[in-house]
């Protein structure tokens, strides 16, 4: 019995090579997905609270002051709230960040072909959260509203929030990612 979780531990203990190569392959679906979504209206009205309210990026914004009054929700076409949008600048700012992401996922996912644009990308993905992140601090619409519930404000989390709180993974499946790019590096650079 003992020989074979001993077994079963040498396994497991050699899954970080595989993992890093799964976290790789897992924040480049991300950052493709999302960066493709950032070009349809829906997915760019619904940053628009964070941008509003971000001191890093509410200049890219004509009225970020204004937003709360022109929030959609998601399926919800407004003609008049989507006019707003458009003249706010935030599908505008949406593909430029759109761009950004998709070109993140794919230097992540370039690894196999140029360690040195993996290792960027990794970098970049590890970044990207960090700019993310501020949001909680940022942003209101990050925490439950005080709607009459005794649960509201911190630490209570709104659909926003929790969306935010979730880039803490990316954060750190980042480190290896970058990690075994540079390993990888070294290697070849020795050879």
């Amino acid at each position: 019995m003992l020989t074979s979780f001993t077994a079963w531990l040498k396994f497991i203990s050699k899954l970080d090579t595989f993992g890093a190569s799964l976290m790789r392959l897992a924040i480049g679906v991300v950052f493709l997905w999302i960066g493709a979504l950032k070009f349809v209206p829906y997915e760019a009205d619904s940053i628009t609270p964070f941008v509003a309210n971000s001191p890093f990026m509410s200049f890219f914004y004509e009225h970020p002051q204004e937003y709360k009054v022109h929030l959609t929700h998601e399926g919800e076409l407004n003609v008049e709230k989507r006019a707003w949008q458009t003249a706010n600048n935030t599908y505008g700012f949406s593909t430029g960040l759109g761009i950004v992401e998709l070109l993140i996922g794919l230097l992540v996912l370039s690894n196999p072909i140029s360690r040195r644009t993996g290792l960027l990308g990794g970098a970049l993905a590890f970044g990207t959260p960090l700019v993310t992140l501020s949001f909680l601090i940022t942003t209101p619409e990050a925490w439950v509203g005080a709607l009459g519930d005794a649960q509201h404000g911190f630490p209570y989390l709104s659909g926003g929030g929790r969306l935010v709180l979730k880039d803490v993974l990316m954060l750190a499946g980042s480190l290896p990612v970058m990690a075994d790019s540079a390993r990888q590096l070294l290697r070849e650079s020795r050879a």
